[in-house]
Formats: structure tokens, C-alpha cells, sequence
């Protein structure tokens, strides 16, 4: 199964522009393609992955892949997608956030030797002038075109600015950039980019022609990949001082059931043939291939030792004692107790299991948090310094969340 073949099997694309065309394209190793990344944190996260995952199918078939990072588009805001303006950022916090991403990033793309290359935005969009950009861009918008884009219609309601309003047009530059310093042919993107991204493509048409415009192609990707498990609070990183393995490997093993397989499909290199064996999978199966996603996914972002130890960890603590070397842990010190005994919901805080004493406080009442196998029974339980003679104190969060706890 040629690689074009094994993205449409794999449920990772939604639309094309051109199929014949990206066909020939990725098959054929002759697509440079860009995917953009906001430099808005200092880490990767899960709905990242997706992006990820594709751009190094692509590199393993011959394909050379472009990183954009928005480090001028972030310095406006993305309007994409979302009801609110993002805050703007410093240009120190932008690199220092570019910086990382390029790290994170090597785990799944070989920058090495021009296999692939990482560009920043900011490199043209901040040497523009505005009387430059109202010529040679701007004119090739049509502003009644752009306020039908849903990304646009979405703002329209709480109100646009004018800063907003032209990411569009930024966007659509960064492609056209790419086409002529890079020879970019094809760009990729989730649902709420594709007006954008189809602006690319037409500024390419007015300013260099037809043929040129024809030699670009846009593909979107299935949404599902980015909204898979992200019913789960809080936000999932890949980088391992924000998320421990340990939590990354539980963010997948506690998927649904009904996206299991689709994760298996989208985001692992198992081959499809062993996917589709599982196809008929339920009830305990399901588990078995929950297990199998959190370790190949783990094994991706944290390396294949790491992966090993969160399986591990898991399986200790939900077969039933067992090993709890690699449970995460947090460390308490002389300065958390008083008369001899810590607070269990300063317990919980410090270990970031909580946001706030109020949710500790509906967690413990509701019969949700366990000391040692023992159900707290009020939100002014403390736990003495006595009870971790033994050398750790595990505290249990709902059914699946655990902290051991020990003290130096």
C-alpha cells in the first residue's frame, strides 16, 4: 500500500484540493509541505499529534516536510477556531517557545542533512511594510469573501478587530513565501484553517499566475484526530516536566471506547493489517487495545524505556499492588507539616491533582479520594507523618488517577 493509499486508510484526511495530483505527489516523494504550529506555550501538546504523526509518514516515504512556526502570526493572534483573542506575546517568550517546539519536534522529524527544515514566519512578515502589504496583498482579497469564512463568522458576534481580521491575509503570505523561497506544493491544515489556507492558493493565483497556482495543493485533515480524548481536563504536553510519561501514557489508556481503534489507526505506525484485526474487538479487548495505544504512543514522544515503565506503573497499581517505582511522585518536606501531620488536600494541591480547595473538598465528600486503600471521609483529614515510616503514602483521585507521596 503506497503512502497516499495508507492516509486515506488511516481515516487522516477530510478533503483535497486535487487528489490525482497529491497522489502522484506523496507517492513519489515529491512533495514539500508545510504544516504551521503557534508558538502560543513552551510545549507541544496532544493536539499537536496528529500533525505530527502525518508529517513523519510522509518523511518515511521520501517526502520533505516544512515546520512553520507562527512566530509573526503570534504576535497578532489566531482568530481561527475560537471565540476570544489570544493574549499577545513578547518576542522573548516566542522564541523561547520556537526554541522548544524544535526539540520536541526531532522526536518525530528528521531535520538533518535538509531531510527537513523548520521556518519561522516572523523571518518575512515582520520586514512588511503596511503600504507594502495593502498593494501587493491586500488587493488580492476580496473582504466579502473573507467574512463568509466560518472562522470569521464565529468572531463576528462578540466583534472583529481589524488586528484579527487580517491573520487571513498573513496566512495566505506564508504560503506564498514557501511556494517561492522553498518550492512548498502542498500545505496542510484542520477544518478551521481552510479558508486560510485556500487564500494561499489564490493570493499564489493573482500574483504568479495560473500555472503556479496549479502546482499547489491543500489537504485537510480530519478533525476527529485533534478532538480525540480531549473530553479529559486539563491540558496533556509532550514535554515530560508538564506531563510525566507516566500521565501521558493514562491520558491514552483512558480513551473511550468508541475512539480506541480510530486512535490506533491515526496516530500509531502498527500496520493496518494488525489494525484491522482488531477491528471486532469489545468489552476486555477494548482494554488490551488501550494498553497497546498509550504504550506506542508513549514509546513516540518519551522513547521506548519510558513507555515501558509508565505500562508497568499502570498495571501495577490497577492489577493490585506490585511495583510503584515508576508511580508519579511527589516529595514533601519538613515545611508541609504541622504538629506532625500534612493536610490531604494540601497534599492533593501540591501534587496539581486539584485545582483548588473547593474541588478537593467536593472530591472528598463525594467518597472520590482513598489514602492507602482508605476512603477519606472529610475534607479536614490530615495524614501524620507516621504513616509514611514505611517509605510512601498513595493517594488515589477518582478511579484512575495516583500520587505516591514521600517525604525528605
Amino acid at each position: 500500500m503506497k503512502i497516499y493509499e495508507e492516509l486515506v486508510a488511516r481515516g487522516l484526511i477530510a478533503q483535497v484540493t486535487d487528489e490525482e495530483r497529491i497522489r502522484d505527489l506523496v507517492n513519489n516523494g515529491k512533495a514539500v509541505f508545510y504544516i504551521g504550529f503557534d508558538p502560543t506555550a513552551d510545549s507541544l501538546h496532544v493536539g499537536h499529534f496528529m500533525a505530527l504523526c502525518l508529517m513523519k509518514r510522509l518523511q518515511m516515504a521520501g517526502n520533505k516536510p516544512i515546520a512553520l512556526i507562527g512566530g509573526g502570526t503570534a504576535m497578532i493572534g489566531d482568530p481561527s477556531g475560537r471565540s476570544d483573542m489570544r493574549q499577545m506575546m513578547t518576542t522573548e517568550t516566542i522564541q523561547h517557545n520556537c526554541d522548544c517546539f524544535k526539540e520536541q519536534m526531532s522526536k518525530f522529524i528528521d531535520f538533518s542533512e535538509g531531510k527537513a527544515i523548520m521556518v519561522n514566519n516572523a523571518d518575512w512578515l515582520l520586514d512588511l511594510n503596511y503600504v507594502e502589504v495593502l498593494r501587493e496583498v491586500g488587493a488580492c482579497f476580496s473582504v466579502n469573501r473573507m467574512l463568509s469564512a466560518e472562522c470569521y463568522k464565529q468572531r463576528m458576534e462578540k466583534g472583529l478587530s481589524f488586528l484579527e481580521f487580517n491573520y487571513m491575509i498573513m496566512q495566505s503570505y506564508d504560503f506564498y513565501q514557501l511556494f517561492q523561497k522553498y518550492g512548498c506544493n502542498l500545505q496542510f491544515g484542520g477544518d478551521d484553517q481552510w479558508s486560510n489556507m485556500l487564500g494561499g492558493t489564490e493570493l499564489i493565483r493573482r500574483k504568479l499566475g495560473e500555472d503556479a497556482a496549479a502546482m499547489t495543493i491543500t489537504l485537510l485533515l480530519n478533525s476527529e484526530g485533534k478532538k480525540m480524548g480531549k473530553t479529559q481536563s486539563g491540558a496533556v504536553w509532550l514535554d515530560p516536566k508538564k506531563t510525566s510519561p507516566y500521565e501521558f501514557y493514562q491520558y491514552w489508556r483512558n480513551v473511550a471506547d468508541a475512539d480506541v481503534l480510530k486512535c490506533i489507526r491515526m496516530l500509531t505506525f502498527l500496520p493496518i493489517e494488525e489494525i484491522d484485526k482488531m477491528n471486532d474487538w469489545e468489552g476486555s479487548q477494548l482494554n488490551t487495545a488501550k494498553e497497546i495505544l498509550a504504550f506506542e504512543l508513549t514509546k513516540l514522544v518519551h522513547g521506548e524505556e519510558e513507555a515501558k515503565k509508565a505500562d508497568e506503573a499502570a498495571k501495577a497499581l490497577f492489577g493490585g499492588g506490585a511495583n510503584t517505582d515508576n508511580m508519579p511522585t511527589t516529595v514533601l518536606t519538613a515545611d508541609d507539616f504541622t504538629d506532625g501531620a500534612v493536610s490531604l488536600i494540601d497534599m492533593m494541591l501540591k501534587a496539581e491533582i486539584i485545582k483548588s480547595r473547593g474541588e478537593g473538598r467536593r472530591l472528598i465528600e463525594q467518597g472520590g479520594v482513598n489514602v492507602d486503600d482508605e476512603k477519606a471521609k472529610s475534607f479536614t483529614d490530615t495524614v501524620a507523618l507516621s504513616a509514611f515510616e514505611k517509605g510512601h503514602v498513595i493517594v488515589k483521585k477518582g478511579k484512575k488517577v495516583f500520587v505516591k507521596f514521600i517525604v525528605e
